[in-house]
């Protein structure tokens, strides 16, 4: 890992989450997505779930210690299948979402942000969001969830 020049941590907002379980499999989300199917009636509605099942499908494959979440908004799209997600445990939580900021570099590469997050889920529960500078921070109680 290169040397860490100075960053902060941002707050920016918290955001409500739904997490799925842990105790999950790619065959879960198989399952998931026949269900949720039925509530989406449209070409719009199918291909944000088919990208919702594809973000649960990358992050199980991923071993990440950070568990899998998406904000509410992001999920409005499901309407009734919010409830159907509830009936399967899947959880709510208020999410911190941070933005890295990086000084003393003239750019701050993806890379350099991806070393910064290893090093910060050596302290907390941290999981970068795509190839961004942001960050969602989740509950100390999440661990034992």
């Amino acid at each position: 890992m290169t040397n860490l020049s100075e960053f902060e941590l941002k707050f920016l907002r918290l955001e409500k989450h739904l997490l799925l379980p842990n105790v999950t499999a790619i065959i879960t989300t198989q399952h998931l997505y026949d269900i949720l199917f039925q509530y989406c009636i449209t070409v719009e509605k199918e291909q944000k779930l088919q990208h919702f099942i594809n973000m649960m499908e990358k992050h199980i494959k991923s071993k990440s210690k950070a568990p899998f979440s998406m904000p509410y908004s992001e999920l409005a799209f499901l309407e009734e299948g919010l409830e159907e997600l509830k009936l399967l445990n899947w959880m709510e939580a208020d999410i911190a979402l941070f933005e890295i900021k990086v000084y003393n570099l003239e750019k701050s590469s993806s890379e350099y942000i991806e070393n910064i997050v290893e090093v910060l889920n050596n302290y907390l529960i941290c999981k970068q969001i795509d190839d961004s500078n942001l960050i969602y921070v989740y509950p100390n109680w999440i661990t034992k969830y």
